[in-house]
């Protein structure tokens, strides 16, 4: 009988974040897109009414690479919720 190897699966990491700035679809397309093309990165959730981007990752996202690609598309990451 052949022993079937299993390797552990790590589940993912969401992590939520407080973005100033944003006010439309454009912003929502824009964050989703730059924070989506992060390594790692396999869901962004952004909330226009509440002002909060979750970020769902294979791994605890860097909070440095997160805030440059969200001030350099023109929004303020201002810290995790």
């Amino acid at each position: 009988m052949a022993s079937t190897v299993t390797t552990p699966v790590t589940p993912p990491v969401s992590t939520t974040y407080a973005v100033a700035g944003m006010s439309c679809g454009h912003c929502k397309a824009t964050l989703t897109r730059v924070i989506g093309e992060l390594d790692g990165v396999t869901g962004v959730d952004v909330e226009l009414d509440t002002g909060r981007v979750t970020v769902t990752a294979t791994a605890e996202p860097d909070d440095a690479a997160l805030a440059e690609v969200v001030d350099e598309a023109g929004y303020e990451l201002t810290g995790r919720v």
